[in-house]
């Protein structure tokens, strides 16, 4: 059940919900990871193919920023199934039912 024409107005501000279209394909997630990490994706290329190489050094630093991005992943899974259970009384798309 989408909410009155009134209260949308309010939530949204004239924008169109993005039906059908939720998590990673949304402009954002093409912005962070295609323009905002391109620096993270140069160091991590240096890292192999700069002088002086040190292939172990390297992956060690590949695993940590890994280790660090799964963390912060799962968390954010984990809160927003949390906030979703807390506040609408239900799991999020796609874990739970589609449409509110």
């Amino acid at each position: 059940m989408f909410p009155s024409s009134a209260l949308a107005t309010v939530l949204y501000h004239g924008y169109e919900v993005s039906e059908g279209v939720t998590g990673f394909p949304n402009t954002g997630s093409w912005l962070i990871f295609g323009v905002v990490l391109v620096p993270i994706y140069v160091m991590v290329i240096a890292w192999f193919v700069g002088t002086p190489r040190d292939t172990k050094t390297g992956l060690l630093g590949v695993t940590y920023l890994v280790g660090l991005t799964t963390t912060m992943w799962v968390s954010m899974l984990l809160m927003t199934l949390v906030i979703g259970l807390l506040f609408f009384g239900r799991l999020p798309e796609p874990i739970g039912s589609p449409g509110l």
